[in-house]
């Protein structure tokens, strides 16, 4: 017995569409690539029409009447690809984004480095919370432990960092080149 099988089950990675071509008027094909599915000319490489198929594809939630800093235009919350953000109405052709992040508060701690600055608690870009000064690039302290006030008692480096441990907690001292691990009695006698 012999079956006689479709060849048009079986297509290419190109499916074909209904619409035409707004700049030649040849048909339209859907294809895929690596930033998703778009619909291009059939007529390529003579026609180079293509159409992104992307749904939320910088398309404008809401306007917020409010100026763009860089230019006339005005700031609009948007859908994108990775998510909302707030950026201007006249993109591309200004490319203005509103940064997320709220502004961090300081801790109540000098930087011990600079002695200008003031220590803030920052997020790395995975989520994790470090310590930092808040003249970053200028200075580059920065520590991953909490800091607490106290003094070490075997260099006198002036910031501790409140470590906990399986055995306990314990106040380390910030100075990289000490590392000195006191008890935390130890730390507030030398305070008072």
């Amino acid at each position: 017995m012999v079956v006689k099988i479709d060849s048009t089950l079986f297509s290419t990675n190109e499916s074909k569409d209904e619409s035409h071509c707004p700049k030649c008027g040849s048909v339209l094909v859907i294809k895929h690539g690596k930033h998703g599915p778009f619909s291009a000319c059939s007529a390529y490489p003579e026609c180079d029409f293509i159409l992104s198929l992307h749904k939320n594809d910088l398309h404008v939630v809401k306007e917020l009447g409010v100026p763009c800093p860089e230019c006339d235009g005005l700031l609009v919350l948007r859908q994108g690809r990775f998510g909302m953000f707030i950026g201007c109405s006249s993109y591309p052709a200004c490319q203005h984004i509103e940064k997320r992040e709220p502004l961090a508060e300081n801790l109540g701690f000098g930087c011990p480095e600079c002695k200008n600055g003031q220590l803030q608690e920052k997020k790395s870009r995975f989520g994790n919370v470090f310590y930092a000064c808040n003249f970053y690039p200028k200075c580059t302290f920065s520590v991953n432990l909490k800091p607490v006030e106290g003094q070490c008692s075997s260099c006198g480096f002036s910031l501790l960092l409140e470590k906990k441990g399986r055995s306990g907690g314990g106040r380390l001292c910030a100075n990289k080149a000490c590392q000195h691990m006191q008890s935390e009695t130890d730390s507030v006698s030398l305070t008072r």
